[in-house]
């Protein structure tokens, strides 16, 4: 099919439009599932030859990600790295190019389970080098009863799976003097590839904390590579652990990410560290809802630990 004989190119471009905006992952989610939806049809009628047909192409020049678009990429390569959690290699179509994704962005992946005709959409945040060529790593941690979690895990190399680019935040290198990543489980990946990406950079001096809360010490899977990241720039990034069931002798504090955890962290909004600061989130909604604070309804908001450090809400950002 010609690319602009594709009935459903509107649709497409208007969520480029949206996608192209400062919104929220879960917004751009939503957004986005009445067109899958749709396109999902496309997708069926397609033979398996024009959807893979399109994608196999190589030494094309650009980017796969370089705009909003739909592509099915196959796996090379899987590796358990902990208890519950994979890590997923996908190849590009162009092995001499790298994904060209920018700092905050992830894969919207689709897919059908079990033959379901509607698709199960989830959002994944590659946690390989932006600018490594040829490749895509997704780290997926496996819930009991999660569709798509569930069937990613379930892939065995050669399979293949569609997905497409969702934008985060626009990051701008020295924008904020200091970032706050707070990460719930595996709220961590956007948070991991943000810092990679800003320590990487030789003209970004953001300094960054992190505060990431897990149920066990098994589930630090990027403890590793936070470590090494403390070892090379001493002063500008620090990783705080906090574990609900840490095992026998855990050198890690037992609880759950609270005030005190962060204020003990250095992250309260009084600080002159702190003057300027951007706080980012991501986890379970519970720990979101702590930590941010409800609307509420009939005038029932509850204000959440950030505002209670004294944070405003433009300094907030929620994965």
């Amino acid at each position: 099919m010609p690319p602009n004989s594709n009935p459903f190119r509107p649709l497409l471009l208007r969520q480029t439009r949206l996608t192209a905006t400062a919104m929220s992952t879960s917004v751009a989610v939503a957004a986005a599932v009445a067109g899958v939806g749709v396109y999902a049809l496309y997708l069926r009628r397609s033979s398996a030859a024009q959807i893979t047909g399109a994608d196999a192409k190589s030494g094309s020049g650009k980017p796969i990600f370089g705009s909003f678009g739909f592509h099915s990429l196959r796996l090379h390569s899987t590796e358990l790295i902990n208890h519950n959690t994979k890590k997923l290699r996908f190849e590009l179509p162009d092995p001499s190019q790298p994904s060209g994704l920018s700092l905050t962005s992830a894969l919207l992946t689709v897919s059908f389970p079990s033959g379901r005709w509607l698709p199960v959409l989830r959002p994944y945040t590659p946690t390989n080098p932006l600018d490594e060529p040829g490749y895509v790593e997704l780290m997926v941690k496996l819930y009991p009863g999660g569709k798509q979690s569930t069937h990613l895990h379930s892939l065995k190399p050669g399979d293949r799976l569609t997905v497409a680019p969702i934008k985060e935040i626009a990051w701008t290198p020295n924008k904020h003097a200091h970032v706050a990543l707070i990460a719930g489980g595996a709220g961590i990946t956007p948070m991991y590839q943000l810092t990679r990406g800003i320590l990487s950079n030789p003209q970004d001096k953001t300094r960054i904390t992190l505060v990431w809360g897990v149920n066990s010490d098994e589930d630090i899977f990027l403890g590793d590579e936070f470590a090494a990241l403390e070892k090379q720039h001493p002063g500008r990034f620090k990783a705080v652990y906090v574990v609900s069931q840490p095992g026998a002798g855990s050198p890690h504090q037992k609880g759950y990410v609270t005030k005190q955890v962060l204020e003990n962290a250095g992250l309260s909004a009084a600080s002159e560290k702190n003057k300027d600061i951007k706080v980012l989130v991501c986890g379970p909604p519970p720990m979101e809802k702590a930590l941010t604070g409800t609307k509420g309804w009939m005038g029932n908001a509850t204000a959440g630990v950030l505002t209670e450090l004294g944070y405003s809400p433009n300094q907030v950002h929620r994965f």
